[in-house]
C-alpha cells in the first residue's frame, strides 16, 4: 500500500518540481502593440524586474495588429508551461469580443491573469476656439448644439472612443467621433479650431493643458491629477462613480502551473511597490496597480460587465 501510496502520489508532484525548476531559459512576454506605446513601455520596466528577480532574460516580443488581437492570438495558443507570457489592455482582453465578428480566441478561456500592472485615464480637451469654460458647461452647449461638435481619438473601438459613447449615452449629447491614426495628429486641428474635442490617455497633451494652449474640461479617474490640479473629473461634474482608463495586465496562457502565476505575482507587485517602479510609471503619467491574480479576475468582470453594454448600444464594430 505504501508503494502503491507513492507511486500515485508521484504524477501529482512532478509538476511542481518542474515549477521549481522555472525559469530554466529566457521568457517571452508577447506585446500585441507596437514598439514605443505605453503598454511597450510599461512592460519593459517590469521586464527588467523579471529578469533581474529571476536571472533569465524576459524578452519582449511585439505582435502588433487588430487592436491587439493578432499578439493576444499568438500568445493564447502557446504552451503553457511559464516560457509564453502575454501583456494585454482593455481592447483584447474585453472589448475586441463585443467589436469583432470573428476572433480565433476567447480572451476569458485562453488567459490566466497574473497581475494588474497600471492604469492611466484619459483627459477631455478642448480647443480654445469654443465658448465653454468648463465640462458642465461643455455638455450644456452641446445638448444646445447637436452635432456641431467633433472630438478625435485615437481611432475607431479605442478606449477613448468608447469613453465618448459612455459620456454621449450619461450625457443625452451627440457629440460625433472623429478617428485619428495617432493622437498627436489632432492638435494642430485642436489649437486651429478645426476640431473641438479630443478624448486621449493623459500623458499625451498635459503640457499643452498646462501652458493654457489647451483647455482640460475633465479626467475620467475618480481624483484629480497632481499634474493637472485644475482639470477636475468627470465624477465631480455631475456624473458620480464614473471612471475611465486604460491599463495594462500581465497575462499566462490558460494552464499555466500555479506555482509560476505566483512567482511572476510576486515580483510584479514587488516592482510596483518599489520607489523605482513608482517613479518610473509617474514618468509616464500611470499608477500602478497590482494585487492578487484572483483581484486582477474580479478587475476584469467588472470591466467586461462595464464596457460591453455601452459597446452594443453604441454599435461600434470593427473587421
Amino acid at each position: 500500500m505504501a508503494a502503491l501510496g507513492g507511486a500515485a502520489a508521484w504524477p501529482l508532484a512532478a509538476p511542481a518540481r518542474a515549477a521549481d525548476a522555472w525559469p530554466s531559459r529566457p521568457v517571452t512576454i508577447v506585446c500585441p502593440f507596437t514598439a514605443g506605446l505605453s503598454t511597450d513601455i510599461v512592460i519593459r520596466m517590469v521586464a527588467g524586474a523579471l529578469s533581474d528577480s529571476f536571472g533569465q532574460n524576459f524578452i519582449v516580443e511585439n505582435r502588433p495588429g487588430a487592436n491587439g488581437n493578432i499578439g493576444a492570438g499568438f500568445a493564447a495558443k502557446a504552451a503553457p508551461d511559464g516560457y509564453t507570457l502575454l501583456v494585454a489592455t482593455v481592447g483584447p482582453m474585453i472589448n475586441n469580443k463585443f467589436m469583432y465578428k470573428d476572433m480565433d480566441f476567447d480572451p476569458e478561456r485562453a488567459f490566466t491573469p497574473i497581475a494588474m500592472i497600471a492604469y492611466s485615464p484619459l483627459i477631455i480637451i478642448g480647443s480654445p476656439k469654443i465658448p465653454p469654460a468648463n465640462f458642465r458647461d461643455l455638455l450644456a452647449y452641446a445638448r444646445e448644439n447637436p452635432g456641431r461638435l467633433n472630438a478625435g481619438t485615437v481611432g475607431t473601438g479605442s478606449q477613448a472612443h468608447i469613453t465618448l459613447a459612455l459620456i454621449n449615452k450619461l450625457a443625452g449629447t451627440s457629440i460625433v467621433h472623429v478617428p485619428y491614426r495617432i493622437t498627436t495628429q489632432a492638435l494642430p486641428d485642436l489649437v486651429a479650431g478645426d476640431l473641438q474635442l479630443a478624448v486621449t490617455y493623459v500623458p499625451t497633451f498635459v503640457p499643452n493643458v498646462q501652458a493654457g494652449m489647451l483647455r482640460g474640461y475633465a479626467v475620467t479617474s475618480l481624483r484629480r491629477l497632481s499634474d493637472l490640479p485644475n482639470v477636475p473629473t468627470v465624477d465631480e461634474s455631475g456624473f458620480p462613480g464614473f471612471e475611465a482608463a486604460g491599463w495594462n495586465a500581465l497575462f499566462a496562457p490558460a494552464g499555466t502551473p500555479p506555482e509560476i502565476i505566483g512567482k511572476i505575482n510576486a515580483v510584479v507587485n514587488a516592482y510596483l511597490n518599489s520607489d523605482q517602479g513608482k517613479q518610473q510609471l509617474a514618468k509616464i503619467s500611470m499608477t500602478p496597480m497590482g494585487g492578487t491574480p484572483e483581484q486582477a479576475q474580479s478587475y476584469l468582470a467588472r470591466e467586461n460587465k462595464k464596457w460591453g453594454p455601452v459597446i452594443k448600444e453604441a454599435n461600434i464594430s470593427l473587421q
